[in-house]
């Protein structure tokens, strides 16, 4: 500050801000006259100390032009525009309440608001509003005490009456101290004040009725209030979807609507969406109806079985139905369409995605190659299996890896990687309980954190509960599904003993060398790891056969070992001759012939793919030592089985056909595993119930396949009731509906308990006419008259199966990590058909209550509607169960303690974050909803004083929740798998660009991108590290070269955006939504 002249500059530099100018000055104030273009009241509290000896302050305030106003200027032509007194009282009230929305929400603000409302009671305080828009000056007159030394100050400049105008800023503004400059602006400000509109009423009832100092609002208004803010978006949503055209006698679903409408949404926010509905709520006409709401040509990609015009469920013939133009192709057909060309497409329909859980095959490689740059529609019952990171590889279809538009998980690599690690530092057997406890953690925190932003799931009882009204209108029920049944077959004392004998032969004592001869390989053509890998994976696929076919049926156990037998002996004759054949391809084709039911064919395709011929000299000589071990082995369970003269699980399957009423009278699905086991039971029941019974198989003709349709399927335009008896394999399990019976048998263990949902799903369809499903499954035992110890006997089988396989036992459950305990439990579980939990709860819940609050209150809701940003209440913390040692939910139960929930937002991302005495907790949805919950009577309670300090916990506890991805994303530049290799090779490589042209530098910074960003899928990234890898040895790389290797090896593809990129709307500042204070018992 100049202290040679009258004029003092004051720019809120070097602490010497208008602030503390003011404090200074308005000491020796009598009248302090205020006039701005905007006051925040926030800002208050900084002030009110150093006005306390002042008696009389006044305030003048513009209206602020918003873009609204310059357009009513524009359209009327005038210079400015007047507001009325009862208009200038609501642009004042709004310009308020938008200010105390943006306002920080503390003790000191609160002060700060108070002392201004009861000044402005007392009348030492008044405020007007000057009724023109163009109102921007900023003047502070300082009248002193009669006989000072001066009449007073003026400063003026470009300061607000606000923090940023008094302390924050870079300002510009002087102090005047001659008398003529302060006669000049008081007159001006009496002037201006004398036509001024009165505010003080206004000001008043808008900071008591509609910010966040509102102290009227009940526990009930505020829990709506949370309701009607998450839901927000499904109330936007209009009632109904528009179809271009209905089927006539497709019956319109509210439940079907509601999920397109849902699915849209999230297509068009984040490029990919999961229709995720359990089994049999019709997946595939959800589908159809979305497909009718995109613009864009479509592509249906499937099974072949679903692409089948013969089958009325096939997506063409649903997508006819609903003239919905699309194109469709087999899963099996990528390369064709690759070739193809897929740029006309612009909507990708996925179904049976669960496929596509590893990223680790070329077939998924395709897949993200067509994918890229398109909406994805993922279509599957069960997105999350096994593991974690099942789910990533589909969302990656979609989304970027490493720099996801999912809320608060840009890293989606870290964050899965996080979830692997905690339940791979585990041991399953060990630390049973904490096994599962972390899976259960996992899969919750999966769907809170990610899938609740992508995925459309609703289950059975959720669509009973809260879509009844439609279903009974339509007259449409589902129907009860009974507790799966156990079916013992009885092994004899002989028969026991082979069987335990034999599997402990072929867990154990059997090498399978036949499958694995490289891993004896001692000569120069060393074998890569892949290639070492494929061959131990080979070896377990074919110990996880034989344990299958053992269980499916005698018969086919027989078949496989004889055919086992065959190929050692024409392996051992061909080593004696000095040679080792070893089969390339099977390893790829494996899976497919496997889930194809025919072992028959694997075999063939090992002994007929002879790719590469290796001397027998170059085998260590235990190879020839373990091949005739294997085979004596496999001559002895030849021996064993010849002992077995009986077939007790066909003579028990007979019996329960003959005896049970239910199983006399329907129509029957009977699933095995085995295409031998489907061929030798129909056979057999031919001679039981002739004309009954019809087999399908993967080898079945097109014939066959129409007469299951006929006969099955109850949507089937031509039905006949030729067959009562349906025997098949796994082929049938998916996409096929089967719902004219209502009895499903499984004569093998299903050993996944979700193969067990699907094949039930065939006949538990929301258009069944049966009122009650049933679930037959067959489980070998001991002979004994008391069903307990037949129980114990079976479980003590499967327990045998699993524990002898040890790590291997992921491959008999398809991946699906399940104790041997477990599994028994699960298989004769109602929750394993259904597909849910009973204990879950379900949002729905919460949406029909404020729905319908918005169709029967118009009135509430308006007012809920209207409840200030911030809002908060307090209550007693009464009606929810106590916090005892039972209870599940440590978060969500009565405490003695005070607590503070408080509700925030950033962007999509919504949290819940509870606080008492320790550090601040993240609840979910559920969880929040549980303690707001409550009805019009529960009264509102006075806010304790430590609100403040509760409310300041849960603010820091959000921002560390929203910032810490952030740091894990730096944190994951290091590693060592291929993309990470690749980015230094490349950064090495292009250090110096002088020698190529802008095009070249633009398409290496693409690709670098890519692979930063996670948008490479792992199979190209290492073919890419490999083959620069290898360039790298022969010298010194040569940009041009490796620009030209990156073009080759890479599709192109690969480098477009996902479709996301451009769509999602995640980021945006934090917000306190609400918060409730609830006072402990």
């Amino acid at each position: 500050m100049s202290n040679n002249s009258d004029l003092t500059f004051i720019t809120n530099e070097k602490n010497q801000n208008l602030l503390e100018r003011f404090k200074v000055l308005i000491k020796d104030t009598e009248f302090f006259d205020v006039l701005v273009g905007y006051f925040y009241t926030s800002g208050f509290y900084a002030l009110y100390k150093s006005l306390e000896k002042t008696k009389k302050i006044r305030i003048l305030i513009g209206i602020s032009t918003s873009k609204r106003t310059i357009e009513l200027i524009e359209q009327t032509k005038q210079s400015e525009l007047q507001f009325s007194h009862a208009e200038t009282k609501e642009h004042f009230s709004d310009l308020l309440v938008n200010e105390m929305s943006d306002a920080e929400d503390s003790k000191s603000v609160e002060e700060g608001v108070m002392k201004f409302l009861e000044w402005l009671q007392n009348g030492k305080l008044e405020i007007k509003a000057y009724p023109t828009e163009n109102l921007h000056a900023k003047l502070y007159i300082m009248s002193f005490l009669e006989g000072d030394r001066d009449v007073g100050r003026i400063i003026t400049g470009s300061s607000n009456f606000t923090q940023a105008g008094l302390v924050d800023n870079l300002e510009f503004n002087m102090e005047l101290k001659n008398r003529a400059d302060y006669d000049f602006a008081k007159a001006k400000f009496e002037e201006l004040w004398k036509d001024a509109v009165d505010v003080k009423d206004k000001y008043i009832q808008t900071i008591q009725d509609r910010t966040w100092l509102n102290n009227t609002i009940t526990p009930y208004q505020l829990y709506l209030k949370f309701l009607y803010e998450y839901f927000k978006d499904e109330l936007r949503q209009t009632d109904e979807v528009i179809f271009k055209y209905v089927p006539t006698e497709f019956k319109r679903l509210e439940y079907q609507e509601q999920a397109v409408l849902n699915a849209k949404k999230i297509l068009e926010e984040y490029g990919g969406v999961f229709i995720s509905d359990v089994v049999g709520l019709g997946k595939t006409y959800v589908s159809a109806m979305l497909a009718s709401q995109l613009d864009g040509r479509t592509l249906v990609l499937a099974p072949p079985v679903l692409l089948e015009k013969a089958n009325p469920g096939s997506w063409p013939n649903v997508f006819s139905d609903f003239r919905v133009p699309a194109d469709f192709e087999s899963l099996g057909k990528l390369d064709h369409l690759i070739r193809r060309g897929t740029e006309k497409y612009k909507n990708f329909f996925i179904d049976e995605a669960h496929r596509f859980r590893t990223e680790s095959n070329i077939t998924y490689e395709k897949l993200a190659q067509v994918c890229r740059g398109k909406r994805v529609v993922l279509v599957t019952a069960t997105p999350l299996n096994n593991t974690p990171k099942d789910i990533l590889s589909q969302i990656k279809l979609f989304q970027k890896a490493k720099k996801s538009t999912i809320p608060n998980v840009p890293n989606l690599e870290t964050f899965f990687g996080r979830l692997e690690q905690k339940i791979k530092k585990l041991d399953r057997k060990k630390d049973h309980a904490k096994y599962m406890q972390t899976a259960k953690e996992n899969a919750k925190e999966i769907r809170e954190q990610v899938l609740k932003y992508l995925m459309v799931r609703r289950t059975r009882k959720e669509i009973e509960t809260y879509f009844s009204d439609d279903l009974k209108n339509q007259i449409l029920k589902f129907p009860e599904v009974e507790t799966p049944e156990p079916v013992f077959y009885q092994l004899n004392k002989d028969e026991n003993e082979i069987f335990n004998k034999t599997v402990e032969l072929v867990a154990r004592k059997f090498k399978y060398a036949r499958y694995m001869p490289l891993l004896y390989y001692k000569g120069d053509d060393t074998p890569d790891q892949l290639k070492i890998q494929s061959q131990k994976n080979m070896g377990r696929f074919m110990k996880i056969l034989l344990i299958k076919r053992l269980e499916s049926s005698f018969y086919a156990f027989r078949n496989t070992v004889k055919r086992f037998v065959s190929y050692y002996e024409l392996f051992l004759k061909e080593f004696g001759q000095g040679n080792v054949y070893v089969s390339k391809k099977y390893a790829n084709k494996i899976f497919e012939l496997l889930e194809n039911d025919d072992d028959e064919a694997i075999q063939k395709l090992i002994e007929s793919d002879k790719a590469k011929r290796y001397p027998a000299k170059d085998f260590t000589a235990s190879l020839k030592e373990d091949l005739e071990n294997d085979l004596r082995i496999l001559k002895e369970i030849q021996e064993l089985w010849s002992q077995v003269k009986r077939d007790p699980k066909l003579l028990s399957f007979v019996d329960i056909l003959s005896s049970r009423q239910i199983l006399k009278k329907n129509k029957i699905i009977v699933f095995s595993e085995s295409k031998e086991t489907v061929e030798y039971l129909a056979k057999n029941l031919e001679k039981k119930f002739p004309d009954e019974v019809l087999a399908f198989t993967g080898g079945s003709s097109a014939l066959i396949r129409e007469k299951t349709i006929e006969n099955f399927d109850a949507r089937a335009r031509f039905p006949k009731d030729d067959y009562r008896i349906l025997i098949a394999t796994e082929v049938l399990s998916e996409g096929v509906n089967l719902h004219r019976s209502n009895t499903v048998i499984n004569y093998d263990i299903p050993w996944n308990p979700t193969r067990l949902m699907q094949r039930v799903g065939r006949i538990n369809r929301v258009d069944t006419t049966f009122d009650k499903i049933y679930t037959f499954n067959f489980f070998p035992t001991e002979q004994s008259n008391d069903q307990i110890k037949l129980k114990e006997a079976a479980e003590a089988k499967i327990q045998a199966f699993i524990t002898l396989l040890g790590a291997d036992a992921q491959l008999l459950t398809e991946g699906e990590a399940i104790e041997s305990h477990e599994l028994f439990n699960r298989l004769i579980s109602k929750k394993t058909i259904t597909g849910e939990d009973e204990g879950d709860e379900s949002e729905l819940k919460y949406l029909q209550v404020i729905r319908g609050i918005r169709d029967t209150d118009p009135d509430l809701f308006e007012k809920i509607k209207r409840l200030p940003k911030k809002a908060r209440t307090a209550k007693r913390n009464t009606g929810i169960p106590a916090c005892d040692s039972n209870a599940t939910d440590k978060n969500v139960c009565a405490t003695k303690e005070n607590q503070l929930l408080t509700y925030f937002r950033k962007g999509k991302l919504q949290k819940f974050f509870l606080t008492s005495k320790g550090d601040a907790e993240e609840i979910d949805f559920i969880g929040a909803a549980k303690l707001l919950e409550s009805n019009p009577k529960v009264a509102r309670e006075k806010l304790p004083a430590d609100f403040y300090n509760k409310l300041e916990k849960n603010k820091q506890a959000f921002v560390f929740a929203t910032t810490e991805e952030d740091i894990e994303l730096k944190a994951t530049r290091g590693g060592r798998d291929s993309a990470m290799q690749v980015l230094k090779i490349l950064k090495a490589v292009f250090r110096d660009t002088r020698q190529l042209t802008e095009d070249q530098i633009d398409y290496y910074k693409k690709v670098m991108r890519q692979f930063e960003e996670g948008a490479m899928p792992k199979q190209t990234a290492k073919i890419v590290n490999k083959v620069l890898n290898k360039e790298l040895k022969q010298g010194p790389p040569n940009p041009l070269k490796v620009l030209a290797l990156l073009q080759n090896n890479i599709p192109s593809e690969f480098l477009e955006s996902h479709i996301a990129e451009s769509a999602a709307h995640t980021f945006g500042p934090r917000e306190v939504i609400l918060s409730e204070y609830l006072i402990g018992e």
